[in-house]
């Protein structure tokens, strides 16, 4: 205590004693409360404080407020009514979905997704966060800051954020630092707006291309989305078990089983066995929180074994916080509580819903709280324990305690728009971009050499716009492919043709997704021909738009589809280009992976850019002319058609066996990328040809780069067991390198392997490591495989 608080405090004894308070009672009624001294341990602040709140305060703090901001907002307007608030909810409330959207203000379209929202921008955003803390903080009994949260998958969902590539892109880039640095300033912008819990990454094992989520995903591979995974929530919440300044809270989704839905059906039945939960698609989210202070697990809208996520205690209980030790909150996807009701019917109401999720484990109901709301009085009717709100809510608290926000719950303004969108931040946005390039075939057309390259005639729906993805917000800058190709090329040597058009709009948050006219797009296509008849090469820009891949999210908001080859006249357009016999470079602008046959057999070169950002068209120019190189991977198995779906490298041994009038071979392999050089790697070499069950070996590999050109090589390590209790994938990546190497340059790749490179759940449903032979393969991609044997036993 300072001399003058001390003396602040004797003054204030000497008063009380003059009007007839007690000293005792003077310091109990002065004394500051347990949950408001920083300096007391988390947990005892959460017990402190649960223990002062009334059951209508509990239940305010698992509840949130999307469409309902309408209730705090003032009337016909959109600035936070603090009289409205203390109405509507004299208990408090505990979260508010997305500041920056003004979902619940008037005229506001009601798109889940806040896609069809109008934005706040970063002055009204931090203004709107600031009055809701202030009124929580001056006007609530127990003064308990509000927790914001936000999207950002790929960049923070807002205007004038910066926009990395898509999360499928950055999967490919191989680079578990580019990751941390890009959530970073992810994390940066989102909290300085004033939200501190962000709803990213996503870690789904995606195995099906019908599914449109598939472009929000880090692809097939446990261990790439595990690896992808831990360096983006340490790049978004830091490494310390406290949030400091400039990070946000990641929530870990969805779990599970959400990229292999049955038909490939956004939401659909996910039909797994356990073992194939346990050795595909719980390895992610178990990495994650083992090696991570992960604050927050959002489940999967889908079902496991007839039992929905939302309402599984065995995934959200057993599994996550019991054997994994998960201690963090679980929040429940949008719409995930009610649907438990409306369309699994686990529950006859949302009532029923509210109970199933809370046994289960669900903290907070997300957007609004539907189905929580009615928690008090289902507490007041003895239907629910009130310990079970008690629970869930300390988690809640809990959140609040570790991000400090007790302390400082405010947003900076000035501080969101001095790093929001900045050089650095687009510098960043550019290197990601460039790093998440991936060439897929090349004659030798690639790269163009600006001298000889003569006239360059751009053709496609995708060349004069920046593709962005979904979950996107929009970007102070972005560039297309027309952009920086005419800020590099003379007019005169630049042609720019639309060549067809995909959809009828460009509206990303329209339901209804319609082709664009055949009869149209066939003169457009004529049009494109008669202009590339002057040109000595061709760059074609096609691929999806934000409509033909996308989240399905009700059943008039589509976004699977059946067929996964390019869509509208797309192939008919590259096929009347094709036929003038020029040079035809492709560049592959998309969510889906490239699925396209006919396309890259005759392509003189195929690049896939995914969704590259908002700096994306310098980026891809950058690569058509060589002044960088593409090193990044494919981050999943790219199928020649439906046909072969469900198709993914680390597959059992009896799959493959064949078609008649077809091959089982992908149309590219997990992790096939090329390269404007040529490397050569060495045969693995082990540390030790046997270990023990509990022992580790190094595995050392040489790369050279034996081309002319500087260049990236992503080394990657393959295990397979070669007799097993139970079948065993017959491959699995456990290592990867991304390294770059000048002409001539080498270098020796180190990995480790250890206990967790070769468990298994054995026949008995045991993690174990059974002894035996393990193939050590190493190579560029999933197929071009150098073998070490090592013995473990």
């Amino acid at each position: 205590m300072t001399i003058f608080s001390r003396r602040h405090a004797l003054g204030l004894l000497a008063g009380a004693s003059a009007i007839g308070l007690a000293p005792a009672a003077f310091a109990q009624a002065t004394e500051r409360p347990l949950y408001r001294d920083p300096a007391a341990p988390v947990d005892l602040r959460v017990r402190d404080l649960l223990g002062r709140m009334t059951l209508e305060e509990k239940v305010g703090q698992i509840i949130a407020l999307w469409a309902t901001k309408s209730d705090i907002m003032r009337d016909g307007g959109v600035e936070f009514d603090p009289r409205k608030a203390s109405r509507a909810y004299p208990a408090g409330f505990g979260q508010v979905t997305r500041p920056s959207d003004l979902r619940g203000a008037p005229a506001v379209a009601e798109v889940a997704g806040g896609t069809g929202a109008r934005w706040r921008g970063a002055e009204a955003t931090v203004t709107f966060v600031n009055a809701v803390q202030r009124w929580a903080a001056e006007e609530t009994r127990l003064g308990i800051p509000v927790l914001f949260h936000e999207e950002s998958l790929h960049g923070y969902m807002a205007p004038d954020a910066t926009m990395f590539p898509q999360a499928i892109a950055l999967a490919g880039a191989f680079d578990r630092e580019l990751m941390r640095r890009v959530q970073r300033q992810t994390g940066l912008e989102v909290r300085a707006h004033g939200a501190h819990l962000t709803l990213s990454p996503v870690v789904d094992i995606a195995r099906d291309p019908r599914w449109g989520r598939i472009e929000e995903t880090f692809g097939e591979d446990p261990y790439l989305c595990g690896e992808m995974g831990v360096a983006s929530v340490i790049g978004l919440q830091g490494e310390s078990g406290t949030l400091a300044p400039g990070h946000v809270f990641a929530t870990l989704k969805h779990m599970t089983g959400h990229g292999q839905p049955q038909a490939g059906n956004n939401i659909g039945p996910a039909p797994l066995a356990e073992r194939e939960l346990r050795e595909f698609f719980f390895p992610p989210f178990r990495a994650v929180v083992e090696r991570t202070g992960l604050a927050a697990v959002m489940p999967s809208y889908n079902e496991l074994d007839g039992v929905p996520s939302h309402a599984n205690r065995w995934l959200l209980g057993d599994v996550l916080r019991g054997e994994w030790g998960f201690d963090g909150a679980i929040v429940s996807d949008y719409g995930g509580v009610t649907e438990l009701a409306s369309i699994h019917h686990v529950a006859a109401d949302r009532e029923g819903a509210a109970r199933a999720a809370l046994a289960a484990g669900v903290d907070s109901e997300l957007p609004d709280g539907e189905a929580f709301r009615t928690l008090v009085q289902q507490v007041r009717d003895g239907r629910v324990a009130e310990a079970a709100v008690d629970q869930a809510c300390a988690r809640m608290l809990r959140l609040k305690f570790r991000a400090g926000m007790f302390e400082n719950p405010y947003a900076d303004l000035a501080e969101a728009q001095r790093i929001t969108g900045n050089e650095a931040a687009r510098a960043l946005a550019l290197e990601a971009a460039r790093k998440s390039l991936c060439l897929l075939t090349n004659d030798g057309t690639l790269p163009l050499d600006p001298s000889r390259a003569g006239t360059i005639a751009l053709i496609g729906p995708n060349a004069q716009i920046a593709r962005l993805g979904g979950y996107s917000g929009a970007p102070r800058q972005a560039v297309s492919l027309a952009d920086a190709l005419r800020a590099r090329l003379p007019a005169e040597r630049l042609i720019v043709a639309q060549g067809v058009r995909i959809t009828q709009t460009e509206d990303r948050s329209e339901s209804d997704v319609l082709l664009a006219d055949p009869a149209e797009n066939r003169r457009l296509i004529t049009e494109a021909v008669a202009a590339a008849q002057g040109a000595d090469l061709i760059v074609l820009a096609i691929g999806d738009t934000e409509q033909t891949s996308r989240e399905g999210f009700a059943k008039n908001h589509l976004g699977d589809r059946t067929d996964i080859d390019i869509v509208g006249e797309q192939n008919e357009l590259f096929d009347a280009l094709h036929a003038l016999g020029k040079p035809v470079v492709v560049c592959a602008i998309n969510g889906r992976p490239p699925s396209w046959p006919a396309i890259a057999a005759r392509a003189s070169a195929l690049l896939e850019c995914w969704y590259p950002g908002q700096e994306g068209g310098t980026a891809i120019a950058d690569a058509l002319f060589g002044d960088v190189n593409p090193g990044a991977k494919l981050p999943v198995t790219v199928a020649r058609n439906e046909g072969q779906l469900p198709l993914f490298y680390n597959s059992k041994p009896s799959v493959g066996r064949g078609y008649l009038f077809d091959t089982t071979a992908p149309l590219f392999p997990f992790g096939h990328g090329l390269s404007y050089t040529t490397f050569a790697l060495s045969p693995p070499r082990l540390s030790a040809q046997a270990i023990g069950l509990a022992g580790s070996v190094e595995v050392e590999v040489d790369v050279r780069n034996t081309g002319a050109r500087a260049g990236d090589e992503v080394v990657q390590l393959y295990v397979h067991d070669q007799v097993a209790s139970v079948t065993r994938p017959v491959k699995e990546l456990k290592g990867f390198e991304r390294v770059t190497l000048a002409p001539g340059e080498r270098r020796t790749v180190r990995f480790t392997l250890d206990r967790r490179s070769f468990a298994m759940w054995d026949i008995d449903m045991r993690e174990v490591v059974e002894p035996g032979r393990f193939d050590i393969m190493t190579g560029p991609d999933s197929v071009n495989l150098q073998t070490a044997v090592l013995e473990i036993g």
